[in-house]
């Protein structure tokens, strides 16, 4: 009978393990479980700072430049109206960060964004797609597309101190410092380093399961160190942390990853919880639940935690999610649920104040978040049309 049941368990273990490697969850399923056992207790209000990135690509499987046109106009009609329905704690709207393809810019799409966030209804930033690329020519093309996007657009805020031209940032296909295998949709080792050398202040590409480009690390804000020679250097890192200096060549903010049992699919099985907001995947109270369980915060401070939420805008089918009633009902119930002024309080941040907090948090920093949203790098001032 004993032999019976070690056959049995063997079998288990092997099919499970076998399953986890299917979706690519044997990368970070056990710091998962790990992290899961090791989440803080807050006593007193916890604020919540949100922050929606969008990998915006207009040109999305299209040519057509009246399509890209469409797709942009609806976001400038319909996001205003949506965001002007709902405020957070301190009186800000959603603030939806529009990360723009270096690859896909046309002045005239830049120009309309640059507009609305001009009247307060997000930012700009950073997304590219490449492939067998070269460290000069990464550093020629990030360069000169933060030059455009703020000497153009106002888009991109200066660094205080040095004067360069800073912006946040999210890879294509999610292959970060050539971390998808065969150094496929990147082709630069040590790509981090990069980044901080062209002004990148920090990543927020994270997390990308089920793709085996996902990082070991989970639900963490933290430092990752660039390493000549070799691929995913952020696979692994130091926590940003209260009191301490930073420790890495580049900042990484994770969106919420795990396994959420409230949240079934078609078969009936636990869903993977990895941040992308879609028709296929809406936003609905249980996500946000464990968008927040998941306590994202930096080191030493669990009082202030940081959520970020990912999506790609332009794609029609999941734009009546993004813009319609899917989306309001998430404002709603983060405007109740989750800023009742006793258990929490909701912050709407974009990518550079979800920084600036993170900063002002490792620098020990007290009192209300929404008093740092500019704490090292200053709103861009953004173009009118």
């Amino acid at each position: 009978m004993m032999i019976f049941f070690v056959l049995l368990t063997i079998v288990f273990v092997g099919l499970f393990w076998q399953i986890l490697k299917f979706k690519n969850m044997d990368v970070w399923f056990f710091s998962y479980i790990k992290q899961i056992f090791s989440r803080p207790q807050v006593d007193g209000p916890v604020h919540v700072m949100f922050c929606f990135v969008d990998h915006y690509e207009p040109q999305w499987r299209n040519d057509d430049i009246e399509v890209e046109r469409a797709r942009v106009d609806r976001w400038c009609k319909d996001y205003p109206l949506m965001a002007n329905q709902h405020r957070d704690a301190d009186g800000h709207m959603p603030k939806h960060c529009f990360f723009y393809p270096e690859e896909e810019y046309r002045h005239e799409h830049l120009a309309k964004l640059s507009d609305m966030c001009y009247h307060g209804y997000g930012e700009i930033e950073i997304h590219l797609h490449h492939d067998n690329d070269t460290a000069e020519n990464f550093c020629t093309v990030m360069t000169d597309f933060a030059h455009k996007l703020h000497y153009e657009h106002g888009a991109l805020p200066r660094h205080p101190e040095t004067g360069q031209i800073m912006y946040a940032f999210i890879h294509g296909n999610w292959a970060l410092d050539n971390s998808l295998p065969n150094g496929h949709m990147c082709g630069i080792d040590n790509e981090l380093t990069l980044l901080k050398k062209t002004g990148c202040y920090v990543d927020m590409t994270l997390p990308s399961a089920p793709s085996p480009a996902q990082t070991c690390k989970v639900n963490a804000i933290y430092y990752a160190t660039g390493v000549d020679g070799k691929c995913k250097s952020h696979n692994t890192g130091t926590d940003v942390e209260v009191g301490k200096t930073e420790s890495g060549d580049l900042m990484l903010i994770q969106g919420p990853l795990g396994i959420n049992l409230k949240w079934r699919t078609a078969k009936g099985l636990p869903h993977i919880e990895n941040s992308d907001v879609r028709k296929a995947m809406p936003p609905t109270k249980t996500r946000i639940d464990q968008w927040v369980n998941s306590h994202i915060h930096v080191k030493g401070k669990p009082e202030w935690i940081f959520i970020k939420i990912h999506t790609h805008g332009t794609q029609e089918g999941d734009m009546d999610t993004l813009l319609g009633q899917p989306r309001h009902e998430m404002h709603n119930y983060l405007e109740t649920k989750y800023n009742d002024g006793e258990n929490y309080i909701l912050h709407y941040v974009s990518a550079r104040e979800m920084y600036n907090i993170v900063k002002a948090a490792e620098n020990n920093e007290v009192g209300n978040p929404n008093q740092y949203r500019d704490y090292m790098l200053a709103k861009p001032k953004f173009m009118r049309l």
